[in-house]
């Protein structure tokens, strides 16, 4: 599988420096910039708000991925496409008319993804799955960067991939959470086709080359 997609996750980036790292992205060899909405009460933790990806969004010039890890997302749909999402994910988990929510991000102008969290069966989106762009596989409990990959990870792709296969959609697979380059070419060759990485490219030396390093490995 080749032109796997890469997402570097700004929550694992220097706030004080927020411009500046944008910036890197966009001259790196990544293709999205990934953005957590954490509100507290999905996900016990807390991230960037409405004025921060505004800031973002003013100098991104990469494809926006918004992953919102928040109680009823139905509520901020519109919001968000104002603010210049062009994917908006929002968590099965938290959704209870799921077709409705992925209608409503359409009706916006945005592609429509859906995270699922590391219990949930990707069985749960056979019904929906040929209106979701993108689906999110949780590779760590949301909430917090920097933790280990759950190993499971690499079934459960390959049981999406059958599924989107069978069902003849054209849904992408993201991979969020625990991502390096000891498992980039392991998860493509399971099925992803965009993986998410934070703190090893944020943490890293030369941010740069580590993009740079994982879209090689990726393939």
């Amino acid at each position: 599988m080749s032109n796997t997609k890469i997402a570097p996750s700004l929550l694992a980036s220097d706030f004080g420096n927020l411009q500046r790292d944008v910036e890197m992205v966009n001259e790196s060899a990544a293709d999205w910039h990934h953005i957590d909405i954490m509100d507290g009460v999905f996900v016990p933790n807390i991230s960037f708000g409405m004025p921060v990806l505004q800031a973002i969004q003013k100098h991104a010039t990469k494809t926006l991925d918004v992953h919102l890890m928040i109680v009823d997302p139905d509520r901020y749909i519109k919001t968000f496409a104002d603010l210049g999402a062009d994917i908006l994910t929002v968590h099965y988990e938290a959704c209870t008319h799921l077709h409705r929510s992925l209608q409503a991000i359409k009706a916006e102008g945005m592609k429509a993804g859906v995270a699922l969290n590391p219990h949930t069966n990707v069985n749960v989106l056979e019904d929906t799955i040929n209106d979701i762009d993108v689906v999110c596989i949780m590779s760590v409990n949301p909430g917090f960067g920097g933790q280990s990959f759950i190993e499971n990870t690499y079934d459960k792709v390959k049981a999406l991939k059958e599924l989107i296969i069978k069902k003849g959609a054209k849904t992408l697979i993201e991979i969020d959470g625990g991502v390096t380059s000891k498992n980039a070419a392991a998860l493509t060759e399971a099925g992803a086709d965009v993986l998410v990485a934070g703190s090893f490219v944020f943490k890293s030396e030369n941010p740069i080359e580590t993009i740079k390093e994982l879209k090689s490995i990726a393939g």
